[in-house]
This record gives C-alpha cells, structure tokens and sequence, in this order.
C-alpha cells in the first residue's frame, strides 16, 4: 500500500467514531493522530489529552498544549498517578503495562464525561511488530485504539505523513517518558524522575553551548549512583569529562561509546519478547 492509500484507510477509520479523544504524548505518532482526527472529524469532536505526571518533563507538557492548540482542538491535561501502582514502582520488565493501565484508566471516564466512546493511541504498526511492547496490551485490554496501527502506518508513514501537512513535530526526536530512563529492577520514585529530568536539561545546555547541539539524548539510571549518557553517535568523541560533569546528583557519570539507542534499557533484559 502507498502512503495515500494507508492514510485513506487512517480517514476511514477515524471518520466512523463519533468523535475521539487522542491520549496525546507531544510525539509525533500522537500528534499525527491528531492532526488525522481533526481532518476526519472537525476540531470540535476531537479533544486532545496529556496525561501530567512526575514521568512527563515539563518541556514536553508545553510543547504539547501549543500543538493541541495549534490543531484549534480542546486540550485536557489530567493527572496521572503511576506511582501508586507498585507493579509500575517495581520497575520490572512490564513496568509500561502498568503505565499505561493507569492512562486509559484516567482517559476512559474524561471521555466519558465530554461525551465521548473512544479513546484512541498513537501505536503504529512498527511498535506491533516490535519486540518489547507491553504496554499495547494493557491500552487494548482497556479498550483504546490505534488507528495508525489498524492503517498499517509505519513510523516511516507518520513522519512522511507529517511532513506532507507540515506538522511542527514532523521530525521530532523520539521522547519516550522519564521512567524509560530507569534501569529495570531499580524502582522508580518521584526524586529519580526529577533527577534524570534535570540531568538531560543540563547535559543539552552544556552541549549547545560548547557547539555540539543534540539531537537524542538520555541519562540513563543505572542504579547504585550510576548514570550511563547517551548522545548522537556522531558527537560521542567530542563528549569530554568537562562536559559529562553537567550531570549531577549522580556517585559516578559514564558516557556509553555506542551512543544513543532507542530502547537500550530492554538490552538488558533476558527475553525481552516475553513482555509482548
């Protein structure tokens, strides 16, 4: 199938909801749902909603209210409370399915509330064909939706997508939440999330201003005191002590020389397939 035919498919789709409520990260794969919904439906049977919890960095939160806004669409911002599951606290290898049971179970009522059936994700059809998604089942479980995936849309397709409607996100790095950054096996608390947030904050600041602007990034903890930085590939050799010293709050700061990569935590995890 071409773009076009997949994204007639997306229009379909979405066209035959009453209307929908996009649980809405600030990423490109909920934002082009988004901006799917608002062609198919009009702005005002679409609302847009961004979980806020210690586990979204401020700078994301914003970045997603000027683009909801930018759609002209309602922007809810409910509170999420992931860490009063301990399965999500525990940080084991399904720590996302607790995650997510927690923001469908949030997103679920609020639609209801505004009148709306359906909740909706942004899943494309790589992250069904990957190796490590738990989360997709606890959304599906609950209900949710992935019109992308239902579409066959790749990330390729989204990011294609977004830029043939000139979408601000088009080529937005991948921001998966803060937990991500928690290595599995060391809980996660209100204070890593801070810390990890703060961290990269400083680390990008100290890069733009040494003349290395960033493209991905990660702290990852590690545990025990330790932070592992991730940065683009390219930059790996120019990333010196003097710099890595931006990173506080941690005993020890090493810097990964294989550079950054999407998912390098589920490396670490013995049969990762299993958690699908």
């Amino acid at each position: 199938m071409s773009l076009d035919d997949r994204l007639a498919v997306l229009d379909a789709e979405l066209s035959a909801a009453p209307g929908v409520l996009v649980a809405f990260s600030g990423g490109v794969d909920s934002g082009v749902v988004l901006a799917a919904a608002v062609r198919a439906l009009g702005p005002d049977r679409v609302v847009a909603a961004t979980a806020v919890s210690p586990s979204l960095p401020a700078a994301e939160r914003a970045a997603a209210h000027a683009f909801a806004v930018g759609l002209g669409v309602r922007h809810e911002q409910p509170a999420t409370d992931e860490l009063s599951r301990p399965g999500y606290v525990a940080n084991a290898g399904d720590r996302c399915a607790f995650c997510k049971a927690e923001l469908v179970d949030v997103l679920t009522p609020l639609a209801a509330e505004l009148g709306i059936a359906d909740v909706v994700t942004g899943t494309n059809a790589d992250d069904l064909r990957a190796g490590f998604r738990p989360g997709i089942r606890a959304a599906a479980e609950r209900g949710a939706w992935a019109p992308l995936a239902r579409a066959g849309m790749t990330k390729d397709d989204v990011r294609a997508a977004a830029r043939r409607w000139e979408l601000p996100l088009a080529d937005k790095p991948a921001a998966a939440c803060l937990a991500s950054r928690i290595a599995y096996g060391v809980p996660v608390s209100r204070e890593r999330l801070a810390r990890v947030e703060a961290a990269e904050a400083a680390l990008r600041t100290a890069l733009a201003g040494a003349g290395l602007p960033v493209r991905d990034l990660r702290v990852r903890d590690m545990g025990e005191g330790v932070a592992k930085v991730e940065v683009d590939a390219a930059l790996v050799p120019a990333v010196g002590p003097e710099l890595l010293a931006a990173v506080t709050g941690f005993d020890r700061v090493e810097l990964d020389p294989r550079g950054f990569r999407s998912g390098a935590m589920n490396e670490l995890l013995p049969g990762p397939v299993r958690y699908r």
